[in-house]
């Protein structure tokens, strides 16, 4: 008898998860999306000029390649539509409960019982699909509450304030605000950009694809396999030795640094815009009209410290710039994972107390002490070089593979000694990653802990989700 399932999000992780049920045949799941619609994060963003800086063909997924991508890098509205046609094509939609935001859940040593504010369900298995990207971080800088013009996150954009003729400040600069600030600048009358530290920016080799491309793909046969398989083995075997400091790093900051001479010409902003740290420290920014935007005659590159935010401005040390509109490009509370959901295990264990130093699970999906909880995109399976569905396709896959054992047997949770040797494994692993001591950005925790990246390359992770359960999950105490 097929378990009851709850998914939690409809996103990327949790749409897949729920096609691949339907593809088995298993229709005995629930999804619980909070927001009035699905997508995730590509609902969530749709700032001027939301992308992706993954090839589409390989941002999407492998049982579904779709032909009908317009250009090689895909932009939110793209995104989001794909993931409707997804929703719709396997008949998962039918599935999705929205507005239903799951505030609690509690191994009660049988089941899981979750809790919204329509009341207490009861289910086998919960899979979480809730990402890392979905909680915005907003920075902690005295008088935010003061301003008197309008401000938002670049995650929600406020579409009803137009920039045409504003004095705009966007404060961090970042993969969003690499995206956003060209859209902007175009409209703005004046735009402040506040930078923290500087990214390595390389160039995006965009294309639009006509439609006999289009066709080609649709109908010559293993056209498509063939694309994404050569960008995938490109992401693979180019750009992730430069996350290991190997053979491709010192090519990959050339060519970061040569974009940077060939869209700036001003030496004084260029030093402004020259990272002092490894390229992958941080994540790379690729975008081809970014610096073209900073150079612009209405933008200004700002690099002194923020002192507040006044009623009318930002003030630094140098003065203030007196601005109608903020914009915080500042990412996401990224190494919060599951968080504000209350979540307690075997006997009434916390889920934020047992993470307390930083979250782990194994292989990135199960958590001891959680029996029969599944995480998609959970600790420490973010990739800096490559297609984030790649990984999500071997977790949904890995938990398949889990389902029949669980049901024969009753709970399961990851063995101790599973636990230990997937710890191990990461830790001798991130010694030799670039992400190392030295090294800030939203893959750490404030103890300065990697608990977001993959320090592998993907073929070792495939491998690793496909073991049989049996190897890694015991029956639960």
């Amino acid at each position: 008898m097929a378990p009851d399932i709850a998914i939690i999000g409809a996103g990327f992780g949790g749409l897949c998860m729920a096609i691949q049920l339907e593809r088995a045949g298993v229709g005995s799941y629930t999804v619980f999306e909070k927001a009035d619609g699905l997508g995730g994060t590509w609902r969530d963003n749709s700032y001027p000029g939301a992308g992706c800086d993954i090839p589409s063909h390989l941002y999407s997924y492998s049982f579904e390649k779709y032909a009908s991508w317009t250009r090689r890098y895909p932009e939110q509205p793209e995104i989001l539509g794909y993931l409707e046609h997804c929703a719709n094509k396997y008949r998962v939609r039918r599935k999705i409960r929205f507005g239903a935001e799951v505030r609690r859940a509690a191994f009660d040593g049988a089941k899981w019982r979750l809790t919204t504010e329509n009341g207490t369900e009861t289910f086998d298995v919960l899979v979480m699909g809730v990402g890392q990207l979905n909680r915005p971080s907003l920075p902690d800088i005295a008088g935010m509450s003061d301003f008197a013009g309008i401000s938002f996150h670049s995650a929600r954009w406020n579409h009803d304030h137009d920039l045409t003729g504003r004095r705009v400040a966007v404060i961090g600069n970042g993969s969003s605000a690499a995206q956003l600030i060209p859209r902007v600048a175009e409209r703005a009358e004046r735009l402040y950009v506040f930078q923290r530290t500087p990214n390595w920016v390389i160039p995006k080799p965009d294309a639009t694809f006509g439609p006999l491309t289009r066709l080609a793909l649709r109908f010559v046969p293993g056209l498509q396999r063939a694309y994404r398989e050569w960008t995938y083995r490109y992401a693979e075997g180019a750009l992730y030795p430069a996350l290991v400091q190997g053979w491709s790093a010192g090519l990959l900051r050339l060519r970061a640094l040569r974009h940077l001479h060939d869209q700036v010409t001003d030496p004084e902003l260029r030093a402004k815009l020259a990272p002092g740290y490894p390229p992958g420290c941080k994540r790379v920014v690729i975008d081809s009209a970014f610096y073209p935007a900073l150079t612009r005659h209405n933008v200004e590159v700002v690099t002194d410290g923020i002192v507040r935010i006044t009623p009318k401005g930002i003030q630094t040390a140098d003065g203030t710039r007196e601005v109608d509109t903020i914009v915080y490009a500042t990412g996401f509370r990224s190494t919060e994972f599951l968080a504000p959901m209350e979540i307690t295990g075997l006997g009434g264990r916390s889920l934020e107390e047992q993470w307390k130093d930083g979250a782990e699970a194994y292989l990135g999906i199960s958590v001891q002490n959680f029996p029969n909880m599944f995480l998609l995109y959970g600790p420490n399976t973010n990739l800096g070089h490559n297609s984030i569905i790649f990984m999500i396709e071997c977790q949904v896959n890995h938990i398949m593979s889990c389902l029949p054992y669980l049901s024969a047997n009753g709970p399961i949770e990851v063995r101790p000694e599973a636990m230990a040797a997937w710890r191990g494994q990461l830790d001798a692993a991130m010694e030799r990653m670039v992400w190392g001591a030295g090294c800030q950005s939203w893959y750490k925790t404030d103890q300065g802990r990697v608990t977001n990246n993959w320090p592998g390359p993907t073929p070792l992770y495939r491998r690793l989700t496909a073991r049989p359960p049996i190897q890694a999950y015991r029956l639960a105490e």
